[in-house]
């Protein structure tokens, strides 16, 4: 009977599977091996957080994981499955409460950031930015990531002397650059205690100025403000609240270029296994969301998607990540190998269907009409 019930269940998985051209313990790169048969009725139940678990546990494997979503997503087949419990309770939480208030923010830093610098620095490229790279004539991720910071720097036209806001800094790649290459002044601010201790040491003799500080929190003036890879830890109940801020502390001919992987459609939670396992009370914005949010505030210069340069930087992290694991193993479990993959590769299958999107975005404050009013200088009678 248990047999008979577990051949149904397969039957209706592969049944599931099979419009992404997936099989179960097929030869393709992307097709699946089962090791366990309760593999079946957990994703069946759980959804993405019984995939993803399963996974960890290695009762299922496959060669080309970023394949295996590549197929998954195009296909539509993350939209078709049955809402789980955990997809269910994670959306009535971000009705009913504010996931990411200034207390509950830096859950994400301790959780995610603070796993060790050393697993980023063997992963990232040399100036461990964080973000998505710009391949357009790079060669190497080294090259592609100092092509995404200069790009930046352009688009905000930086001159020496600028004071500029980096609202969550990371480990200092882009406040490094910026300073060496457009001698401008820079303040960055991130939640990780991890991350501040290492960019510190890096722009150390620079005019670089670190903090540990909630985008909240500020009260300085700047020319420019640039965001690179945090506008998904704001949250959908604060968006407002955040271009409120960069307005207020921004000069009325500054720039804020804002970087931020995007969904395709209105949400209010990230999926499932992503918010339990990698980014805690994340949310990405949409489109009209974004819209929105800026309000009176800004107007957009110019808005581009990169999809395709972050499935080549999450395989680039990836590659890092396996090449380096045998000498950072010591510090994490194997079920950690497991899941730092597939969320890698999970993420590069996302972007490669043009699942998900990452936008880079210049705006312009509006000035109105009191604020040039009163800018302009009297002239005694």
């Amino acid at each position: 009977m248990a047999i008979m019930s577990s051949n149904r269940l397969q039957a209706r998985m592969q049944k599931i599977l099979l419009p992404a051209g997936i099989r179960i313990n097929g030869s393709g790169p992307w097709d699946i091996s089962v090791h366990n048969e309760d593999f079946y009725p957990r994703v069946l139940r759980q959804g993405s957080v019984g995939l993803g678990e399963s996974y960890m546990d290695g009762w299922w494997d496959c060669r080309e994981l970023d394949q295996f979503f590549f197929k998954i997503f195009t296909a539509g087949l993350d939209r078709r499955a049955a809402l789980s419990w955990s997809a269910i309770s994670l959306f009535l939480k971000s009705i009913v409460l504010n996931p990411q208030t200034k207390s509950r923010s830096t859950k994400v830093a301790k959780e995610h950031y603070d796993l060790g610098n050393e697993l980023f620095h063997v992963m990232l490229d040399r100036r461990m930015v964080y973000t998505c790279g710009r391949w357009k004539q790079a060669t190497d991720l080294n090259e592609a990531q100092e092509a995404k910071l200069d790009f930046v720097c352009q688009k905000l036209e930086l001159k020496p002397g600028m004071k500029v806001l980096d609202i969550g800094c990371g480990w200092g790649g882009f406040a490094k650059f910026a300073a060496e290459n457009y001698g401008v002044r820079v303040v960055g601010i991130t939640l990780s205690p991890q991350q501040l201790e290492f960019a510190r040491m890096r722009c150390a003799g620079l005019p670089v100025d670190l903090r540990l500080a909630d985008y909240r929190d500020l009260h300085d003036s700047f020319d420019c403000v640039v965001s690179l890879g945090m506008f998904e830890h704001v949250g959908y109940k604060n968006y407002g609240t955040f271009f409120d801020v960069v307005r207020r502390i921004l000069h009325d001919r500054g720039k804020l270029f804002l970087a931020t992987i995007g969904s395709n459609c209105y949400v209010r939670t990230t999926d499932p296994w992503i918010e339990r396992y990698i980014f805690p009370n994340s949310c990405l914005p949409s489109i009209s969301q974004i819209g929105a949010a800026i309000g009176e505030h800004f107007v957009v210069e110019e808005w581009q998607n990169w999809a395709s340069d972050y499935d080549r930087t999450l395989m680039a992290w990836f590659h890092n990540f396996e090449a380096n694991w045998d000498a950072i193993k010591g510090n994490y479990t194997e079920r950690f190998h497991r899941m730092w993959k597939f969320y890698l590769l999970a993420s590069a299958g996302s972007f490669r269907s043009h699942h998900l999107s990452v936008w880079q975005i210049l705006l312009s404050p509006v000035v109105h009409s009191k604020e040039i009013a009163s800018s302009v200088p009297r002239t005694e009678n």
